[in-house]
């Protein structure tokens, strides 16, 4: 495939992420901040994202399996997740968060299982998707092209 075509893609790829909610424009503030001197910027931001939120996900499982839930630290392990979810812009994560967090307000355990399995599927469903678009512009760039920018006023 020629570096046109896969600009093209990636750019269809990105619009299809804003339009399906995975993203919001926080991610475009990320992009801003990656620059010629950090060019891995949003890729090792959005990394150190998936591997710590790996571990919130198992300590909120954790949370929930015990006899005698603690709803205030399973609403500050969803509060965190749902910051850093935020912070890189995946908003369906965000969002999923949010209605957890009403559920440990509530104490409602029926209520926090149900959304733990949402707030985890919509978790590896922006790690795939997250993958894809890093796969794509590696492949732009070691087919020696650029990537091209992306633009807020295009969803």
């Amino acid at each position: 495939m020629e570096v046109g075509q896969m600009q093209r893609r990636l750019v269809e790829f990105t619009k299809s992420l804003f339009m399906e909610g995975f993203l919001d424009g926080q991610f475009l503030q990320l992009q801003q901040l990656q620059d010629e001197s950090n060019p891995d910027f949003v890729v090792e931001v959005v990394s150190l994202f998936f591997q710590d939120s790996e571990k919130l996900l198992n300590d909120l499982t954790s949370a929930l399996e015990q006899q005698n839930v603690d709803f205030k630290k399973v609403d500050a392990h969803v509060h965190q997740l749902k910051g850093s979810s935020s912070s890189i812009g995946a908003q369906r994560v965000k969002n999923a968060c949010v209605v957890f967090r009403s559920f440990c307000e509530e104490q409602n355990l029926e209520g926090c299982m149900r959304c733990l399995q949402q707030v985890k599927q919509e978790f590896y469903l922006a790690k795939n998707k997250f993958e894809t678009l890093f796969t794509l512009e590696q492949q732009i760039l070691a087919a020696g092209g650029s990537i091209p920018a992306t633009e807020i006023t295009s969803f």
